[in-house]
Order: C-alpha cells, then sequence, then structure tokens
C-alpha cells in the first residue's frame, strides 16, 4: 500500500553550511518524484534525512501517519537503493535479495516466495542463482531494485541510481525503473543530477539550489514554464537577453531588448509589470527557420555560423544584430534541418512565436 510523504520546513547543516535550508514537500501516495539539481544542491542531504542517515536539525518528516523525523532506518519501512548497488559478491542474486527479510525474521518459505515475486517483477529470475560479478551493470542494478522492493516497503528512495551505466543502458533502465515503481505501487522519491532522467519518467520533480527549493512541479510545466532564470539555464539550455517591459496585459507582454521588441503570450509572473527590468528565455528548439506568417512578431536576421550536423538536427551558433554594438549570441536547434551553414557564415531570418517567449522576472 503506497503512503504520502510530508516534508515541513527540514534543514539540515554541516558545521556553517546549511545543506537543506527550510524544504516543504508533500509527495503525493503512488507518486514518482524527483529530486533534481547540481551537485552541492541538498538534494542527496535530503533524501538522507528521508531514508534516516542523517537528523534534520529542523523541521519534520511524515511517511504515512507516523512521524519518522527522529527514527532510526530500519524501522522507516523505506528501501533504498544505492548507484553503488551494495552487492554482496560472494552471495548469489537470489540471496543478496534475500538478506533483508533473513534480518527481518521472515521464515523461509515466506522468503523463498517474496524473492520469487520481487526477481519476477525486475526480470531477473532466472539469474537467481547468478553470482553479481556475472551479471551486468544493468542487471545489478535491477537486483539492487528487487532487494529494496523485497521488504515491501511503504516508500523507495533512489539515490543516482543509473549513475554508473553506460548511456544506452540508463535509456533502458529509466522506463524499466518506472514500470517497476508503478506496477509495485510504491510512493518512489528519485535523487539525479540529470535533467533528461527526470523529464522523462518523473510524476512530479523539484528543482533544488543551495538547500532550497526552486520550483516544483510536472516535467513539462517546469521546462515550458520556469519559475526563474536558474531552472531555466538547468532544466535544458536557453538563449537569455535582458530586456524592458513595455507593455504587460492580461496574456501578453512586450520587452524592448538590445535586438529589438520581443512579444510574450506565454504566461509570466507577478513581477513582469510595465517598465521592469526583465530576463527574456527562448529555448534554442523554439527557433525557427521556416518563413513566419503575414505580421508575425519577433521575427529576427540572423548570421549562423558554427553548424554542427546530426543528420536528424542541425546545432547553429547564431549571431544576431544589436542596437548596443554587441551582437547577441544564441543557439539555435533545427530539426529535419533545411539550412545548413557550412565553412562560411550564412544569412538567415528567424522567428520565434510569442508563446514560446519566456519572460521572467528579475
Amino acid at each position: 500500500m503506497s503512503v504520502a510523504v510530508n516534508i515541513d520546513r527540514v534543514s539540515k547543516r554541516f558545521a556553517n553550511t546549511r545543506a537543506v535550508d527550510a524544504v516543504s514537500l508533500h509527495i503525493a501516495a503512488g507518486e514518482l518524484f524527483f529530486l533534481l539539481g547540481p551537485s552541492g544542491c541538498g538534494k542527496t542531504t535530503l533524501l538522507r534525512c528521508l531514508a534516516g542517515f542523517y537528523t534534520p536539525d529542523e523541521g519534520s518528516i511524515r511517511i504515512g501517519d507516523r512521524d519518522v523525523t527522529l527514527l532510526p532506518p530500519h524501522v522507516r519501512d523505506t528501501g533504498m537503493v544505492f548507484q553503488s548497488y551494495a552487492l554482496w559478491p560472494h552471495f548469489t542474486v537470489a540471496q543478496n535479495v534475500s538478506f533483508g527479510l533473513e534480518m527481518r525474521g521472515v521464515a523461509r518459505p515466506e522468503r523463498e516466495k517474496r524473492v520469487d515475486e520481487a526477481l519476477e517483477l525486475v526480470r531477473m529470475r532466472d539469474r537467481a542463482k547468478d553470482k553479481p560479478n556475472q551479471l551486468s551493470g544493468g542487471q545489478q542494478q535491477r537486483v539492487a531494485l528487487a532487494r529494496a522492493l523485497v521488504v515491501r516497503p511503504q516508500c523507495l528512495l533512489l539515490d543516482e541510481p543509473l549513475s554508473n551505466l553506460d548511456a544506452k543502458l540508463r535509456l533502458e533502465m529509466r522506463s524499466e525503473i518506472r514500470r517497476i515503481c508503478k506496477e509495485s505501487g510504491l510512493t518512489a522519491i528519485y535523487v539525479t543530477h540529470d535533467q533528461k532522467e527526470a523529464l522523462s519518467i518523473a510524476d512530479r520533480l523539484a528543482v533544488m539550489h543551495q538547500g532550497k527549493l526552486c520550483q516544483v512541479g510536472k516535467p513539462r510545466d517546469v521546462y515550458q514554464h520556469p519559475a526563474n532564470r536558474f531552472v531555466a539555464n538547468f532544466i535544458g539550455e536557453t538563449n537569455f537577453l535582458e530586456g524592458l517591459v513595455t507593455e504587460s496585459a492580461t496574456g501578453r507582454v512586450r520587452v524592448q531588448t538590445a535586438i529589438g521588441e520581443l512579444f510574450s503570450t506565454a504566461r509570466a509572473d507577478a513581477g513582469v509589470v510595465h517598465g521592469a527590468r526583465v530576463t527574456v528565455s527562448v529555448r534554442p528548439e523554439v527557433i525557427r527557420f521556416d518563413s513566419p506568417p503575414a505580421d508575425a512578431p519577433n521575427v529576427l536576421d540572423a548570421t549562423l555560423h558554427d553548424t554542427v550536423y546530426l543528420g536528424e538536427i542541425a546545432q547553429h551558433q547564431v549571431r544576431i544584430p544589436s542596437h548596443d554594438g554587441v551582437d547577441a549570441e544564441w543557439k539555435a536547434f533545427d530539426l529535419n534541418p533545411r539550412v545548413v551553414a557550412g565553412d562560411r557564415a550564412e544569412r538567415a531570418q528567424l522567428w520565434v512565436a510569442p508563446e514560446d517567449v519566456i519572460v521572467l522576472g528579475s
């Protein structure tokens, strides 16, 4: 049975560093929730507070209807999956998975039944008698998942579980982890610095920076409507431009910038008002190379240079003339490219739809 997890103003310090700073989160029962951010942002420290390896200096943690803030790890009813797998090399796969049940005093017939079910869930039943050194990295990670699941935890905690796998295995295991969590009905909290990992399989995610929450939401919403410059820059790639708001009305904003006026119909935050200094964010993939509609806003003359052609996509460096004499340098991604800059720079006309121009308050 899955349970909700509630984190209420949790803080954790190490010497003079506040690794986690008054973080509050509600994670719904059965949700696959990601803690995402760069190294040192506090995500792993928060996960270790959830696991019971660290005790918060302030705040509380509830798993289901229990306050577990001060409880040791082994009585929290959580399962932990580490990035290092941490399998016993002299045990078989089945023995590794069974170990936690033995420590809990589960009778042998029940142990065997639950180990068999856990290995079936991770599709490793046929390797039950193998040793870890006979398995690939992806298979070892499946065994580590089975070991965490076999104790039937209320909450599964995953600490960068795919970081030791190669690129192809990481892609395969992303969907497998989501399948396993959903088939088990578990509430799962997953720490990573890999944006694509989080965007591809999370139900919701939280972006952390310097111990604080920057934004919480569904992957698509966080990507398309970042709360601030840090989130916009961390989640994917983007081009930034400073500007002054010349019009701010419901559903539309105009910003005067060094490359001209940009018009936006994207959702804007409360700080985007007439006369405000703002940052405009334009993602490389929303820049269009086809002919703009008649009277379309956000049409830009540019020069393409340093193109990387990848077949299905061309990644351009774009130079846009500026009123202040310092040309703007942007990235632009062209899917199924029609324009490919060669050794020499090539002129092109670009445009950006108003719904793709994100205006961020200072």
